[in-house]
C-alpha cells in the first residue's frame, strides 16, 4: 500500500467513526468530502457513463421531429390536423410523447428518491428501449401514439434520474461543467439522428420504412449503456440521506482511493460541512425558501418548452411548409443538428464562471431574435445560420437549467421535486404541439415564431426576477 493510499484509508476510517456517532454530521461530511474531490479521471469517468445514458435518451426523445416526414409519407400520420386536437396528425405523435413524459416525471419522479439513483437509471432505460422497439412495428396512428406514450414515461423517469444523479456525484466546483459535458455528449445524438434520418427516412432499406430503422437503431445501441452501468456507484449523498452512512462511506472511500492515486498527492482536506437540511417532504416545496423556486420553475418550464421543442420537433415540418422538399429539409436539419453538441461544449467555458440565471436570460433573448429572423429566411445560408444560432441558444439553456433546477432542492426530495416542476414542461409540450400545428395552418411559419418569442419573453421575466444565485455553492448551502 502506498503512503497516499494509507493516508486516504486512515482519513476515511476517521470520517466513518464520526459519521456513526452522528448520522446528521455524517451526511454533512459525506457531502464535504465529495465537494473537495479534484477533477481526475475517476470523477470524469462517472460523468461520462451518465452522459452516455443521456445520449440515447436524447436520441429517443428528439427523433420525433426527424421521422415525422417519414410518418406522413407512409400514410400513418398527416402534417396538420382537421381540428385543434386531432389524433391523426404529427401533433398527436408529439403530444403522445409528452403525455408520457409528463406522467413519468410527475408521478414516477419519487422512484429515484425511494429506490436509489442507480437502480432507476438502469430500469427506466430498459423500459423506454422496449417500448420504442414495439412502436417501430406499428402501422396505425393509434398504435404509434400508444407506444410513444409508454416510451415517454420511461424517458421522463430517466431524465429526472440522470440530472439528480449527476448533481450529487459531481463536486460543487465541477457541477456546471459536468452538466455541460453531459449535454455535449447527449446532444451529439442530434446530428446522429438527423443524419440517420436523412439517409433512411426517404428510403426503405430491405423493404422496411426508413423511420422504423431510425427508431430501432437507437434502442439497440442503448443496450450498451445498460451493460456499462455496472461501473456506476450509488450516490453517496442519497445513501447518507437514507441513514445508510456506512454504505455511503464505503462507496465514497473507494472513489477517494481512485482519485488520490490519480491525483498524485494527498487529497485536500474536506471543508467545514454545511448544515444538512432536516428531512424534507413533498409539502416542503410549498414552504419558504422552496415555494418561490417552485413557482419560478413551473412558469419557466411551461414556456421554455415552447421555445426549445417548438423549433427542435418542428423544424423539418416548418421547412417543408415553406416549400422545401422533404429530402432538402432533412439535409438542412442535419447540418443544423451538427451544432447541437456545440452549445453545451461552448457552455463548458462559462458553466462555472457565470451565474446560471444570467446565462438562461441571455440565451432566451438570442432565441427570440434568431427565431423571428428564421421565419423570414429564404436562402440556404440564412436558414442554416439562424438554425444553428437557435440550436446553440436552446442547448445552452438546456444544460444550464438542468444543473440549475437540481441545485434548488434538498437531497431528500430532489428527484421528486424536480420531477414535479419539470413535468409542467411536458404538459406544456402536449398542448403547445397542437397550438403550433394550428398556428402553422392559420398563420404560417412567421406566426409560429411570434408565438415562440412571446413564450421566451416570459422565460426571461421568470428567471431574471425570481431566480436565486447558486454559482460555486454547495448543494446543502443552497437548500437553506
Amino acid at each position: 500500500m502506498t503512503t497516499l493510499e494509507g493516508a486516504s484509508d486512515l482519513r476515511a476510517a476517521d470520517h466513518s467513526a464520526r459519521a456513526e456517532a452522528s448520522p446528521a454530521a455524517g451526511t454533512g461530511e459525506i457531502s464535504a468530502r465529495l465537494d473537495r474531490l479534484p477533477a481526475t479521471r475517476a470523477v470524469w469517468k462517472l460523468i461520462l457513463l451518465l452522459s452516455l445514458g443521456f445520449f440515447f435518451e436524447l436520441y429517443d426523445l428528439l427523433f420525433t421531429g426527424y421521422i415525422a416526414p417519414g410518418l406522413v409519407k407512409s400514410g400513418i400520420l398527416t402534417p396538420t390536423t382537421t381540428g385543434l386536437f386531432g389524433t391523426s396528425g404529427v401533433a398527436s405523435f408529439i403530444a403522445a410523447l409528452f403525455c408520457g413524459l409528463f406522467l413519468g416525471t410527475v408521478a414516477c419522479g419519487f422512484l429515484a428518491d425511494r429506490f436509489g439513483r442507480r437502480a432507476i437509471f438502469t430500469w427506466s432505460l430498459l423500459w423506454y428501449v422496449a417500448a420504442n422497439t414495439v412502436m417501430a412495428f406499428q402501422d396505425t396512428a393509434s398504435g404509434l401514439n400508444l407506444w410513444r406514450f409508454i416510451s415517454g414515461m420511461g424517458i421522463g423517469v430517466e431524465l429526472i434520474t440522470i440530472g439528480t444523479y449527476m448533481s450529487e456525484l459531481a463536486p460543487k466546483h465541477l457541477r456546471g461543467r459536468a452538466f455541460a459535458i453531459c449535454q455535449t455528449i447527449g446532444f451529439s445524438a442530434v446530428p446522429v439522428v438527423a443524419f440517420l434520418s436523412y439517409l433512411l427516412v426517404p428510403a426503405a432499406p430491405f423493404g422496411v420504412d426508413g423511420w422504423r430503422w431510425v427508431a430501432l437503431l437507437g434502442g439497440i445501441s442503448a443496450l450498451f449503456v445498460w451493460y456499462f452501468r455496472r461501473n456506476l456507484p450509488e450516490s453517496p449523498r442519497w445513501l447518507a440521506n437514507k441513514g445508510r452512512i456506512r454504505e455511503a462511506d464505503e462507496v465514497l472511500s473507494r472513489l477517494e482511493a481512485q482519485v488520490a492515486k490519480q491525483y498524485g498527492q494527498p487529497l485536500p482536506e474536506p471543508g467545514t460541512p454545511d448544515p444538512v437540511p432536516r428531512k424534507a417532504s413533498f409539502a416542503d416545496m410549498w414552504k419558504p425558501p422552496y415555494r418561490k423556486r417552485t413557482l419560478m420553475l413551473i412558469v419557466f418550464h411551461i414556456f421554455q418548452t415552447v421555445g426549445f421543442y417548438g423549433f427542435a420537433n418542428w423544424v423539418p415540418t416548418l421547412l417543408v411548409k415553406q416549400g422545401i422538399t422533404v429530402t432538402s429539409s432533412l439535409l438542412y436539419t442535419t447540418i443544423i443538428g451538427l451544432a447541437a453538441p456545440l452549445g453545451p461544449l461552448l457552455g463548458y467555458w462559462i458553466a462555472d464562471r457565470f451565474e446560471r440565471k444570467h446565462v438562461i436570460v441571455c440565451m432566451a433573448a438570442l432565441n427570440i431574435v434568431s427565431g423571428l429572423l428564421f421565419s423570414q429566411a429564404a436562402s440556404a445560408v440564412a436558414i442554416v445560420t439562424l438554425g444553428v444560432l437557435l440550436t446553440l441558444a436552446g442547448n445552452i439553456i438546456s444544460f444550464t437549467y438542468h444543473a440549475y433546477q437540481q441545485e434548488l432542492y434538498p437531497t431528500a426530495i430532489r428527484a421528486r421535486a424536480v420531477g414535479f416542476v419539470y413535468s409542467w414542461s411536458r404538459l406544456s409540450a402536449v398542448f403547445s404541439s397542437f397550438v403550433i400545428a394550428f398556428t402553422l395552418k392559420e398563420f404560417g411559419v412567421h406566426g409560429v415564431f411570434v408565438f415562440i418569442a412571446g413564450a421566451m419573453t416570459l422565460v426571461i421575466l421568470a428567471i431574471g426576477l425570481m431566480g436565486p444565485r447558486t454559482l460555486g455553492k454547495s448543494l446543502e448551502s443552497i437548500s437553506h
